[in-house]
């Protein structure tokens, strides 16, 4: 594999401009391609072999339409203070409301208006109303002028002292990141720069890592509505291909400025780094790819769909940084080279064959060699203390409860739960699958019900072999009581007797996701303990790695804890609204943070098998893999934390969310983890950490993730160790 990817690191810097030329062809080609196509819905979603989903099914071959996938909204009236909604001069101004949805700009996409006097729409002090609006479309196709008439209608009742506010998905906009993705890349930049002390070479990544992430995102939009993706499914996409990319072609770089530090010619230097800090590279975005693929085993398209096509995004990161890198070294030329080789920019006027210092990851590594019990314990108990929060862990999934009190949609959740109870907001729809006695006993048993307030009489069908009936709970839509309510329905009802809606998908989403988390969980880390034991010839490093991911993990999910679910720090990450963690943000955490932590897992610890195997004692490996690598180990994870946190400011709960929780988890596991633990273990273990049965060595494929068939395949001229002097220098 070395000697493949170095004929392939040598072959692109020789044919730059071609290979430049192609991938600035399929940047054009994907950018054509998502700006012809039409814009993105928010995408369907389904949970197969789940109840809500089988009464969904059921629901829409029973009542043709009634399931449809068109947006809704609910326009809640609320009359002044001491006032009747049912007073004329109101009910006149609802009326207008009414009417401005029947027959305003957007018409043509409005399917049906209730009027809340006809339809019983009113609270039963009298002080609120609302009118349910249905569109043909979804929230993210309906047009400016729909849009702009649904938030609009209430103005003269606003004016006239009524308390008017909006909510349903009819709403809905593509989630809005601000500013955050710029400072995430500016951050990134001035990492680049210091680590680098050379403006080409620091924007040399971004470059790449801009270009395979505009590839990946804008096929994902030129393909969203032929594969139904949602709406979030390019941001996340962004979000992880432009933090790999941005590593992947910061350890090429790095590894070419090494080689031309030994003296190499640019073409050899660019085969040899692509040939060893590529093939980590491309194990390393292997562990992401089956990672993120392997969220299919929950059995949820959304996630599975999401999955997918960050990995998509990875793939392209990958091949971004095996050819599309060295090709730009071509042009770059000896510009990448740190500063104090060329001026006195950088590096205060170093000269080149200076003796450098000891950088600071020698002398860290050499003070953990010196404790590495109090290390090992201070990291432990930090981490485990701050994952206590993830005991309380409670999952669901957002409602317009969970929204900003600043925004519309909260206030008329709000409006609702005060004029109608609060689990008037999330009503369950409950499909009987039979005549009309089966319909009315149902109707008797669900009444009989502590939790409920309202059961209304069965709705059957044309042909009356089926009924809906509307439940509407006491307590409201993510509350425990709600949850308890579902169940006993369920328990006490036949298989004929199905209870849907959107709290109920809610109920059976969390549920999958509980079920599913410990099972994906153990195949992330068994693939983890395998691919490490294959790469580094070891049963205890592996074991170790796999531990340090588990505990990196939970204590990332103890912060979001903290922070979205308790509120600690709230207001400084822009959390206005505490409630359950998203559904699918542990399993995705997981998924994605295994992939992570084994690129620093792999980049950190292959010099330390490196000095290793070519004899230097365990203690001294440990410090020459930190010299060789931790700068580069650290400037990557401060980038990914910079772009993760950028995601932080999204007007979408579940991208902040996501974001943070990222964050978050790529500095326990980079700096606590793998920086102080992994080290603090591995100077315990001593010699036997490197141990290997010898049944085992035999049956194992040896992967060669450090490049040594590479530098056997070229003994025959120059070995390429070159002098320690010029390492460093370019090192340090």
């Amino acid at each position: 594999m070395a000697t493949f990817l170095y004929r392939l690191g040598r072959g692109a810097f020789r044919r730059r401009g071609l290979v430049a030329l192609i991938w600035v062809a399929l940047l054009f080609a994907a950018g054509f391609g998502a700006a012809s196509a039409s814009a993105p819905t928010s995408g369907s979603f389904s949970m197969p072999g789940t109840e809500a989903q089988k009464a969904f099914d059921l629901l829409d071959e029973k009542f043709p339409g009634m399931a449809a996938d068109g947006a809704s909204a609910r326009i809640v009236v609320k009359a002044p203070q001491g006032a009747k909604i049912t007073d004329e001069a109101n009910k006149a101004q609802v009326q207008k409301i009414v009417s401005g949805i029947q027959e305003g700009p957007g018409k043509a996409q409005v399917a049906s208006v209730a009027d809340p006097f006809q339809v019983q729409a009113v609270s039963q002090d009298g002080s609120t109303a609302y009118v349910s609006v249905k569109y043909t479309v979804s929230g993210m196709e309906l047009k400016d002028d729909t849009r702009e008439a649904l938030t609009e209608s209430g103005d003269a009742a606003k004016k006239a002292g009524l308390t008017v506010e909006i909510g349903g998905d009819a709403l809905m906009a593509a989630p809005e990141t601000g500013s955050g993705e710029v400072i995430g890349i500016l951050v990134a930049g001035i990492v680049l720069v210091i680590t680098f002390g050379s403006l080409v070479a620091a924007g040399l990544p971004l470059l790449t890592a801009l270009i395979g992430v505009g590839i990946g995102v804008s096929t994902i939009t030129a393909l969203a509505n032929v594969l139904d993706l949602g709406t979030t499914t390019s941001t996340l996409a962004m979000m992880i291909g432009l933090a790999v990319g941005i590593d992947y072609a910061l350890f090429i770089v790095s590894r070419y400025r090494v080689e031309l530090a030994e003296g190499h010619e640019r073409d050899e230097a660019a085969g040899r780094a692509v040939g060893t800090a590529g093939s980590a590279v491309l194990f390393a975005g292997l562990t992401v790819v089956i990672a993120l693929a392997g969220l299919a085993v929950v059995n949820i398209p959304m996630l599975t769909k999401m999955g997918l096509a960050a990995a998509g995004t990875v793939v392209i990161a990958v091949l971004v940084a095996l050819t599309l890198v060295p090709s730009i070294l071509g042009f770059a030329g000896r510009k990448v080279l740190p500063a104090g080789t060329k001026s006195r920019l950088f590096g205060k006027g170093r000269p080149a064959g200076a003796e450098p210092k000891a950088n600071a990851g020698t002398r860290w590594a050499s003070f953990v060699l010196r404790r590495p019990v109090a290390v090992l314990l201070l990291g432990v108990v930090g981490l485990g203390a701050i994952a206590v929060p993830a005991a309380s862990l409670e999952m669901g999934l957002p409602d317009d409860g969970s929204q900003p009190v600043s925004t519309t949609q909260r206030r008329a959740y709000d409006l609702l739960s005060e004029g109608f109870g609060p689990g008037f907001n999330g009503p369950l729809m409950v499909v009987v699958d039979g005549d009309k006695k089966l319909a009315d006993a149902a109707e008797a048993r669900i009444k009989g019900m502590e939790g409920v307030a309202v059961v209304t009489p069965p709705a059957p069908n044309a042909a009356g072999d089926a009924a809906v009936i509307t439940v509407i709970p006491k307590d409201r839509p993510s509350s425990a009581a709600t949850e308890g309510l579902v169940r006993e329905i369920r328990d006490a009802s036949g298989d004929e007797v199905l209870v849907t809606g959107a709290t109920a998908m809610n109920i059976d989403f969390s549920q999958k996701m509980d079920e599913a988390l410990l099972p994906y969980l153990a195949l992330v880390v068994g693939l983890a303990f395998l691919l490490l034991t294959v790469v580094f010839r070891s049963i205890l490093v592996p074991l170790k790695a796999a531990l340090g991911f588990l505990l990196s993990v939970v204590a990332a999910l103890g912060a979001v804890v903290a922070v979205f679910q308790w509120g600690w720090l709230g207001s400084l990450f822009g959390v206005e609204q505490t409630g359950p963690i998203m559904s699918m943000m542990p399993i995705f955490m997981v998924g994605v943070v295994f992939g992570l932590a084994m690129d620093y897992e792999v980049f950190l610890v292959t010099r330390m098998r490196e000095a290793y195997v070519h004899g230097e004692r365990p203690g001294q490996a440990i410090v020459t893999g930190f010299k060789y690598s931790a700068r580069v180990v650290a400037a990557a994870a401060v980038i990914m934390i910079a772009v993760f946190a950028g995601f932080i400011g999204s007007s979408e709960q579940m991208v902040k969310m996501i974001g943070f929780g990222l964050a978050v988890a790529v500095f326990f596991d980079a700096f606590v983890v793998r920086m102080a633990i992994v080290p603090a273990v591995l100077a315990l273990l001593g010699h036997r950490a490197w141990a290997l049965p010898r049944w085992l060595d035999r049956i194992l494929p040896n992967v060669d993730v450090e490049g040594e068939s590479l530098r056997k395949h070229l003994a025959g001229g120059d070995s390429g160790e070159g002098t320690g002097k010029d390492r460093e220098l370019v090192s340090a």
